[in-house]
């Protein structure tokens, strides 16, 4: 494995000058993209990874048998046939439909929002009744003007769903009451007047066979990969070893916070292995009452139909927590304060370039879904090669 083998020589800037072509700082989905990319014109990749494995959160691990996601599971999808056949390229892929479960109060809903929820809701088995008694609800809370979330969701769902599925959910997800929420996060809210369990809408969708560190572990082939170690704690070290750096970390890091602290979400993970072959029947599980403190379970084996283990299961449940200092940032705060601070980095780190560049969601300060991620690698790529 590349973030486990014999470690590279100190660097010699008399020696290492001008070594490489590209100098990515952060081993993650977009800095390994954009490392493929390069290796495959021919060009010398460094990657400097702080973490001591590269993947950054798509890390897999294998424990007894059972392919662990060990920062939350993460599905594959995508309609671009480009970051499909990128994705497809470096790894066997095996299809995998994502249906996840809500859990309220021990009554059990499908996911996402279709004939299957509605029909376990109110008992409707067409989409016209199911139609009906969702006007019916929005018609009982006389929002025409969304102020918050909870009021968007309330004009767009009526009260059962929200109170069921939507509310306790978001809540533990932000820390904060639905009430004090910017309507702008629940603008979207997809009913599918269908029983179709399938959370995405994307034509292709799989995992790796293997888990994701073996696809994070093909990206990588042929770079030099430096992992433990903190580009930004001495940045002057890493001065002329390649003619452009690619920065894939903490947008407010690189100019030493000088602007001000961007907020993020985190999340905590508590994982633990049962004497027992199935713990749910299902990978994940939603928990959607205010009263449980996470947020979902997942049992890592059932996203592999060929997992060996049938005498244990691993499952680990998923706790959203305020980002503090040494945790790792998840989900941008993009409110105006945040959305302001984050638009005057980047008109600062678009001064450096040609030099430097900016690339994933730490840097850009945007959450990316993993084809998003692949296809602004590819789009920078494109920028820096023309």
């Amino acid at each position: 494995m590349a973030q486990v083998g014999k470690p590279l020589e100190p660097f010699s800037l008399y020696n290492d000058l001008m070594k490489y072509d590209e100098l990515i700082v952060g081993a993650g989905l977009s800095g390994l993209t954009y490392a493929r990319l390069c290796l495959d014109r021919g060009e010398k990749v460094l990657l400097v990874e702080e973490r001591p494995w590269i993947g950054g959160n798509i890390h897999t691990s294998l424990k007894d048998g059972i392919i662990v996601h060990d920062y939350g599971p993460h599905i594959f999808h995508s309609s671009s046939e480009y970051a499909w056949n990128f994705f497809r390229e470096h790894a066997e892929v095996y299809p995998f439909i994502n249906s996840p479960i809500a859990d309220y109060h021990g009554e059990r809903y499908h996911l996402p929002f279709n004939m299957n929820t509605f029909h376990e809701l109110w008992g409707v088995t067409t989409p016209e009744e199911a139609k009906a008694k969702i006007q019916e609800e929005i018609a009982k809370e006389h929002i025409t003007n969304p102020k918050n979330l909870e009021e968007q969701a309330l004009s767009m769902v009526g009260r059962t769903v929200y109170t069921k599925l939507i509310q306790g959910y978001t809540e533990k997800q932000w820390g904060r009451p639905c009430r004090e929420l910017p309507a702008s996060i629940i603008k979207r809210l997809p009913l599918r007047f269908e029983y179709n369990n399938n959370y995405f809408n994307d034509t292709f969708q799989g995992l790796p066979k293997g888990g994701y560190s073996v696809w994070c572990e093909n990206l990588a082939k042929g770079a030099d990969i430096r992992c433990g170690e903190d580009y930004l704690a001495n940045p002057a070290r890493y001065e002329g070893l390649a003619k452009r750096i690619i920065y894939t970390g903490p947008l407010d890091a690189y100019f030493q916070y000088q602007l001000g602290k961007l907020e993020w979400r985190s999340l905590r993970f508590e994982t633990e292995e049962l004497a027992q072959d199935d713990y749910q029947g299902n990978p994940v599980v939603n928990y959607t009452s205010k009263e449980v403190p996470y947020t979902r379970i997942c049992e890592h084996k059932h996203f592999d139909p060929t997992c060996p283990n049938h005498h244990s299961t691993i499952i680990t449940k998923e706790y959203p927590a305020a980002y503090t200092e040494g945790s790792i940032r998840y989900y941008t705060v993009n409110n105006d304060k945040n959305n302001a601070l984050a638009a005057a980095y980047l008109a600062l780190a678009k001064k450096q370039e040609p030099n430097v560049y900016f690339l994933g969601r730490l840097a850009l300060y945007r959450y990316f879904d993993m084809d998003d991620a692949i296809l602004a690698a590819k789009d920078l790529f494109d920028r820096t090669h023309q």
